[in-house]
């Protein structure tokens, strides 16, 4: 079900464009990804934007042969283009583009070009670079608007015509005045009005559900309910539709964290979702015993939680005499965008990662998929979360790995480690808490490491094991920062946990970012 937005934003592959698509949102203009076979498509069928944005990409325009001129000769279409996709405009209109005896990557200096200038944006700015090629001759229907502190073309836009360059990227934050740029575009070059807020949002999601379940007599949706703001926002949406006709399935798998069943209790009873807990513990640690390997370990969680789930169903069915249709999935957009595989002939074709949020239960259980947030991202399904409701600290909580403490407990998982991670892990969650630095910090948890060190308790000589703690600010995960916190609070939590968690005689902080690290640690 595609529901076409203003701004076209055509992937040619560059790792960027899922921001391209978050800036315009913000700016409040609806956007999507579009390949380039689905642009053409569309257009062939009389379809149009109100502008698109050609992103950028690992390819070079001297390698790539493809015909583009059923975009540029839409004579009205606005066209921004980043990056690969100013080098287009450029070599379609006529200028010269050239492999670059100097390449610009990371942060560059620009500056507008005489007479040349943008409300809210300084005459000297720094942006982000990443690339080699470049426009060398600036087609003649062009005027420049910005040069980098390399004297390269940084910016071109069309005299009389409604396109637009940038060689940086505008979209991501290292370019500063980034929203000023892509808001010139949007309002003073293509004219567009605001289409994009939370009430948007939530209609769009909604019909989501209506027209999916619309075809069923009587639909009954299962949802395999997690907690985190993701399926609890989907789970309250679907239910203003499905009333009583939603189900919700909590596994425990012995590997979640102590504030897990807390938040699980609290939202049983303070919610109108009908959660069933399912207490598997003994099945996941059975089936973990042995295993070291990290992605050993992930595949047998991913397993056990599909049987688990998979025999509760079919129990509940033939208990209540009903037959589920739907499966509830809190997907998002950018796990739609990774699914794309993108058909750009010399560019990216391959598909990142197929996404599903719970492997194989739709195949096997024959289930249709009722995904209502699969247009937005992250930090609008939270902003959608305290729309319907939700209390703020149930959708500003800090995310959490679908293997659970299964990648935070290096080694072979057992009882003693999942005990350590977990008391550990609730001392940091309540000084952060406490102390207010919950929200200073996007992602906060303690790492097992089957590692021991010499020690001193009581006088007394202790061997015990060493603990990690982890904490970074990240805006999607993507990349990742180590959170600056004060030493009086590394301080505060590292002698709660040595003096509470039997067991630990050593902590130590992460300061290793992502990447070249990863946010967990397996």
């Amino acid at each position: 079900m595609k529901m076409k937005k203003q701004i076209w934003v055509v992937d040619f592959g560059s790792q960027y464009t899922q921001l391209i698509i978050r800036k315009s949102r913000e700016l409040g203009h609806s956007a999507e990804l579009m390949t380039l076979d689905d642009c053409r498509e569309a257009f062939m069928k009389g379809e149009t934007p109100k502008c698109l944005v050609l992103s950028g990409g690992p390819q070079s325009v001297f390698e790539d042969q493809t015909d583009y001129s059923f975009i540029f000769d839409q004579i009205e279409l606005p066209v921004l283009g980043i990056c690969y996709g100013m080098q287009l405009l450029g070599k379609y209109f006529g200028g010269v583009v050239e492999k670059g005896l100097i390449g610009e990557y990371g942060n560059a200096d620009v500056a507008f070009s005489p007479g040349e200038e943008i409300s809210g944006v300084p005459a000297k700015f720094s942006v982000w670079m990443s690339h080699s090629d470049h426009v060398k001759v600036l087609p003649k229907s062009f005027r420049p608007l910005l040069i980098s502190h390399n004297q390269l073309l940084a910016g071109m836009i069309h005299k009389e015509r409604p396109l637009l360059g940038f060689q940086f990227h505008p979209e991501v934050e290292h370019s500063h005045f980034g929203k000023n740029l892509l808001s010139y575009f949007y309002e003073k070059v293509a004219e567009l009005k605001k289409d994009w807020s939370s009430k948007e949002m939530l209609n769009e999601s909604l019909d989501i559900v209506r027209k999916t379940l619309g075809a069923e007599k009587e639909p009954n949706v299962l949802c395999a309910f997690s907690g985190g703001v993701d399926s609890l926002v989907a789970a309250t949406l679907a239910s203003k539709i499905t009333n009583e006709k939603m189900h919700c399935f909590f596994v425990d798998n012995g590997l979640l964290r102590l504030q897990d069943y807390q938040h699980i209790e609290l939202l049983k009873k303070n919610t109108y979702l009908k959660i069933e807990i399912i207490d598997a513990k003994h099945i996941f640690l059975d089936a973990l015993k042995g295993l070291q390997e990290p992605e050993a370990k992930r595949k047998m969680i991913g397993k056990k939680f599909i049987e688990v789930f998979e025999s509760k169903v079919h129990e509940y069915e033939s208990r209540h005499g009903i037959k589920f249709t739907h499966l509830l999935q809190g997907t998002l957009y950018p796990d739609v965008i990774e699914s794309i595989s993108p058909h750009l002939k010399g560019g990216k074709s391959v598909t990142i990662k197929s996404h599903h949020n719970v492997g194989g239960l739709p195949e096997r259980m024959k289930l249709k998929l009722l995904e209502p947030l699969r247009n937005l991202f992250k930090d609008e399904v939270r902003a959608m979360g305290l729309h319907l409701g939700l209390h703020h600290d149930w959708v500003y909580r800090h995310p959490f790995p679908g293997p659970g403490l299964g990648v935070r407990i290096l080694g072979e998982i057992n009882t003693d480690a999942i005990r350590i991670v977990q008391h550990s892990d609730q001392i940091l969650y309540e000084e952060l808490k406490n102390q207010n630095y919950y929200q200073a910090t996007w992602q906060a948890f303690t790492v097992f490491l089957p590692v021991k060190t010499v020690g001193v308790k009581g006088d007394e000589r202790a061997y015990e094991n060493a603990l990690v703690v982890r904490m970074v600010n990240s805006s999607d995960g993507m990349t990742a920062e180590w959170t600056r916190m004060p030493y009086e609070f590394l301080d505060l939590v590292s002698r709660r946990i040595t003096n509470e968690v039997k067991g630990v005689t050593r902590v130590v902080y992460d300061i290793t970012s992502k990447p070249p690290g990863t946010i967990e640690w397996e």
